[in-house]
């Protein structure tokens, strides 16, 4: 049997309004196949984005996010300043990755947020489904709301080209990367 986390809380009716992401609660991770045969994960360790939720009418929601790339962390410094060079991000020319809506739709508490994904010099659509996961009055009268989502993107679509052959067939890193966003969101007053 798996454990399941606490079900989460959900004690705000209408969460329409104005929201900061809170870096300090929220993962932005990725996930890439190495060698084929396993995952690797990342995340970003700093980032900002703001976010306008009309619950009664969603196509007047919006999102915006910047991430700072120099911060990525993949748990190797090796593999870390990999990804900061020129073979991938190269972050001395392209520091940010961002992220703009162009559509919002939502479904009970799901939410697909369409928008410009912006890597490098690049920017392609990309949807992401999203799980509203909770709301609530937190201990320091902050009005807070819970987003979980994932969309798979092909890095190479972005110019994150780079790759080496493996002896045995394939290569190193997978061309579809995932994207993870665990976000906690607090209302502006």
């Amino acid at each position: 049997m798996t454990q399941q986390f606490d079900i989460p809380t959900n004690a705000i009716d209408d969460i329409t309004g104005d929201y900061a992401i809170d870096p300090s609660h929220s993962r932005l991770g990725f996930v890439a196949r190495h060698a084929m045969v396993t995952k690797v994960r990342g995340q970003f360790g700093t980032f900002e984005g703001n976010a306008k939720i009309d619950a009664a009418n969603p196509a007047n929601s919006s999102v915006e996010l910047t991430i700072d790339v120099t911060s990525v962390n993949t748990g190797s410094e090796d593999r870390d300043g990999h990804l900061k060079s020129g073979d991938f991000f190269d972050v001395e020319s392209f520091p940010s990755i961002r992220f703009v809506s162009t559509d919002v739709k939502r479904a009970g508490n799901d939410w697909v947020v369409t928008g410009d994904l912006t890597i490098k010099d690049t920017t392609r659509p990309v949807t992401i489904d999203f799980e509203q996961t909770g709301s609530a009055l937190d201990p320091f009268g902050n009005t807070r709301v819970g987003f979980e989502g994932e969309t798979v993107v092909n890095r190479k679509d972005f110019g994150l080209t780079w790759n080496a052959a493996l002896e045995t067939g394939g290569v190193l890193v997978s061309d579809k990367i995932k994207l993870e966003f665990d976000v906690s969101a607090i209302k502006s007053a």
